[in-house]
């Protein structure tokens, strides 16, 4: 049983499982397994029984959340800076998606999901480079050094391009990858299909690093240091999420870039000056992998001009001769 330790929340193994079956990434599925350890935690310390929590039993636990330091979910290892409210929500969100869950399976849910209300935060914008910075960090690495810098330009080409999110990246197969229709194929939650598009600049990195790979391992991206994985998926070499943060601090450093940079970052900046050049919202939340107009908001922080460009094109009375 995976789920062991958590004592007081029922079905929680066939929950997690439900999540691997929707296609949930493993990365997901472990914070939510983290995220309702934590409520599980705070549920056996306050002696709550499962039935019994109620809208009382969340406000307690929204304090005891915002009370506690960034190492939540690590008992006995705690910061004295407090949970941010978007931490916070994270771990209100699992909660709701599980009592959700319950509902679909007839189980006699105490409380519904609708009364676990995520914290209002301030959005807020992030910092980002500028369009010729940008340029400046994908153009970091020296691809004829070495193998490893031929694959980092590809990952940072691909991030760049596609918009994808890093457990997406790093979850990539070659199969997964049409190098002649310079296209990326995912399956997210419910089996839905998602196409991205490489241009192609992008599709012939990727193309020039898997020419130079003498393997036949599954992941598009591999690590090169190390000891060797001999099994014949090659999974042990795939790159991990905290590697391909690393490779972006790496040559946001190297080009002397005035502001941290992430993966996340060059997500941010897909979104932005796709929409800065005047795309449309909608096909940007497809591209995106988002259910809803309602989630790619957060990636969209239009610029001050292009907000004053487009009230002057598109306003009856704000129109130039």
């Amino acid at each position: 049983m995976r789920c062991e330790q958590l004592k007081m929340l029922p079905h929680i193994d066939d929950f997690l499982l439900n999540l691997e079956a929707d296609h949930y990434s493993q990365y997901t599925v472990r914070d939510y397994e983290r995220y309702l350890g934590v409520f599980d935690d705070f549920l056996n310390k306050n002696s709550v029984p499962f039935d019994r929590i109620n809208k009382k039993t969340i406000t307690s636990y929204k304090a005891y959340l915002a009370s506690r330091g960034r190492n939540t979910a690590k008992p006995g290892n705690h910061s004295d800076k407090q949970l941010a409210p978007s931490t916070i929500n994270y771990k209100l969100i699992a909660l709701r998606v599980y009592l959700r869950y319950l509902i679909n399976i007839d189980y006699p849910c105490p409380l519904a999901p609708e009364a676990v209300e995520n914290l209002k935060a301030a959005p807020k914008r992030p910092q980002l480079p500028e369009l010729k910075d940008l340029i400046r960090l994908i153009e970091a690495p020296s691809p004829e050094a070495n193998i490893m810098e031929l694959r980092d330009k590809a990952i940072l080409e691909t991030l760049f391009n596609t918009g994808l999110r890093v457990s997406e990246l790093v979850s990539l197969n070659r199969a997964q990858v049409d190098l002649v229709r310079k296209q990326i194929v995912l399956k997210g939650k419910g089996n839905k299909i998602r196409i991205l598009f490489l241009p192609d600049a992008a599709a012939q990195w990727i193309g020039r690093y898997l020419q130079s790979r003498r393997d036949k391992f599954k992941p598009l991206f591999i690590r090169h240091s190390g000891e060797l994985d001999t099994r014949k998926s090659g999974e042990g070499m795939r790159l991990t999420v905290r590697s391909i943060q690393r490779i972006v601090i790496r040559y946001a450093e190297r080009c002397g870039l005035s502001i941290k940079a992430t993966p996340q970052t060059l997500r941010h900046c897909f979104a932005l000056y796709l929409t800065g050049e005047g795309a449309n919202p909608v096909p940007l939340q497809v591209l995106f992998g988002h259910e809803s107009l309602h989630g790619i908001t957060c990636y969209v922080h239009a610029s001050d001009k292009y907000a004053e460009e487009t009230h002057r094109k598109y306003h009856p009375l704000a129109k130039s001769d």
